[in-house]
């Protein structure tokens, strides 16, 4: 199993996710796209020290782009959304 750090890549500072974290304690990562509910939750939870109740997970589609050689794009990424209990919080600031 890959250990937490390898796990959660970042965190999301997005308009949305802050607004989310304030109002409804959800927090928004970028994690390693081979990784599962249960291996993000023990790794949110070991990386802040906080109680995770239910994790909510995508796969983002990556963007296609034009170059000078002809059209590439980038990767495909997962993107999680934790929601925490209510006594506990993440200052990402």
């Amino acid at each position: 199993m890959p250990e937490a750090t390898q796990i959660i890549k970042r965190p999301l500072i997005t308009e949305k996710a802050t607004w989310e974290g304030s109002a409804r304690n959800r927090y928004a990562f970028e994690v390693d796209i081979k990784a599962d509910k249960t291996q993000i939750k023990t790794a949110i939870a070991a990386i802040y020290k906080v109680r995770v109740e239910k994790v909510s997970t995508q796969v983002r589609k990556g963007k296609s782009f034009r170059t000078r050689y002809g059209e590439s794009n980038t990767g495909n990424w997962k993107k999680a959304v934790v929601q925490l209990h209510p006594d506990d919080k993440i200052d990402l600031f």
